[in-house]
């Protein structure tokens, strides 16, 4: 056979070998790619599973905003303590999926009222109006809304310490925060408690008005909540 045929027959029998081989590597990578995609799904599915809904108990609950006095004025500068008497909410949680958690929580704006006994009841009931008219302005944004976007968890001795990440809502402002919380499980409820801070000036939330002037507080507001909420 003449030489230009036999490297002819050579060189389609590299290609011929190429092909199948390439074929049979990125079939290979196929097969791999579509167990790792089944793999995560699974496991996905599971999480949902194993994750639960809870609805919060609000009468076993409390939701607390600590507003630092900033001035001395009528009310003699002191600090505000204002508890939140309508608020609703859901977790999607399990011990074994934390990290996949999920909650909502909805505060009706003009439940928040002033709880301190340093104030008579004539002036709790002035504080409150300011409140709602001049601070929250509760008829024109109602609900306080927090809802999470992602859940970081450290188990230590039984207990789950999280920080949510979400989208607080208030005075039609949204932003981004994170809370701290400790969470346990028991039975058919679940339990979070903990504290974080905002600056009010970061959701345009005015502390005075030179009408009135009752309510005048600092930047920093400091909330306090423990909720408990039961499964459904």
């Amino acid at each position: 056979m003449r030489l230009w045929k036999l490297l002819l027959l050579a060189s389609a029998l590299v290609v011929s070998f190429g092909t199948d081989a390439d074929a049979k590597t990125h079939k290979a990578r196929a097969r791999s790619h579509g167990a790792d995609a089944r793999t995560s799904s699974v496991v996905a599915v599971a999480a949902r599973q194993t994750a639960a809904c809870y609805r919060i108990d609000a009468a076993r609950s409390t939701f607390v905003v600590r507003a630092y006095a900033g001035g001395v004025l009528w009310f003699k500068g002191h600090d505000h303590i204002l508890a939140a008497r309508d608020f609703s909410g859901e977790v999607s949680a399990a011990p074994d999926a934390v990290a996949s958690a999920s909650l909502v929580l909805r505060v009706r704006a003009d439940s928040l009222a002033e709880t301190r006994d340093v104030f008579t009841e004539p002036q709790k009931q002035i504080i409150n109006r300011e409140l709602r008219e001049i601070v929250l302005q509760t008829d024109k944004y109602p609900e306080i809304l927090f809802r999470s976007t992602d859940v970081a968890v450290k188990l230590e001795k039984g207990l789950f310490k999280v920080k949510v990440g979400g989208d607080l809502t208030l005075h039609g402002v949204t932003r981004r925060i994170v809370i701290p919380a400790e969470v346990t499980f028991g039975g058919d409820s679940l339990r979070a408690r903990g504290t974080f801070k905002i600056n009010r000036s970061d959701f345009k939330v005015r502390a005075t008005s030179a009408f009135h002037g009752t309510v005048r507080v600092r930047d920093k507001l400091k909330f306090t909540f423990d909720i408990v909420a039961r499964r459904i």
